[in-house]
């Protein structure tokens, strides 16, 4: 029978999962200084993540004593929401992550093909795949998994992050579309009229 000690201090855990969702940021561009705050963040989400779903649970236990009670009933099985919704944040995690794998490598392979691999100036403006219908669909994969982790396994500290995580990546975006719109001009005005930056048809 599973324990809090048999579960936790599972370093190697902690260690493997941080690998794995730090896979993504391979397919995500840093072509320029300013990318990189928002992955240190995404990693340090990531870190809060696994240490406290495999390492040690400080948040819960912090929050657990100021409260009063004890640790919530799932966090043997990884669902913190569990006497909320069940097994339900699991299924929505899955989810979230096949979308998301989906996103970041549709867009990763549209925007590689047409623009990163080309000389500068000769790449073409990428409308083709998913960004028929967003601009940004490699940032929108990597905060539908990091959502999808904190359905499954929510914690202080990777409550606190996500918001800061979502408005980096909101004002990298943004910034992205200003040299957009400095290399193809109206072109780009045009395709930023008939797309999302984020969520189609929404947002």
């Amino acid at each position: 029978m599973e324990t809090l000690e048999s579960h936790f201090h599972n370093w190697f855990g902690v260690l493997f999962f941080v690998a794995l969702y730090s896979v993504v940021l391979l397919f995500i561009p840093f072509y320029k200084k300013m990318d990189k705050k928002p992955a240190r963040t995404y990693i340090a989400f990531l870190i809060a993540f696994a240490f406290e779903m495999h390492g040690v649970p400080f948040s819960m236990y912090v929050i657990s004593w100021i409260a009063g009670k004890n640790l919530p009933e799932g966090i043997l099985w990884g669902h913190t929401l569990v006497s909320s919704i069940g097994f339900t944040g699991m299924y929505i995690n899955i989810g979230c992550a096949v979308a998301a794998l989906f996103l970041i490598l549709n867009g990763w392979y549209n925007i590689y093909k047409k623009y990163w691999s080309k000389e500068t100036g000769k790449g073409s403006l990428v409308k083709k795949g998913v960004y028929r219908y967003i601009r940004h669909p490699q940032y929108t994969g990597l905060l539908l998994l990091s959502l999808g982790m904190m359905v499954e396994w929510a914690t202080m500290p990777m409550l606190i992050l996500y918001p800061v995580m979502a408005g980096m990546y909101v004002r990298l975006a943004k910034r992205e579309e200003n040299d957009m719109l400095a290399e193809f001009g109206h072109e780009y005005e045009e395709y930023m009229k008939t797309t999302k930056m984020f969520i189609p048809f929404i947002v």
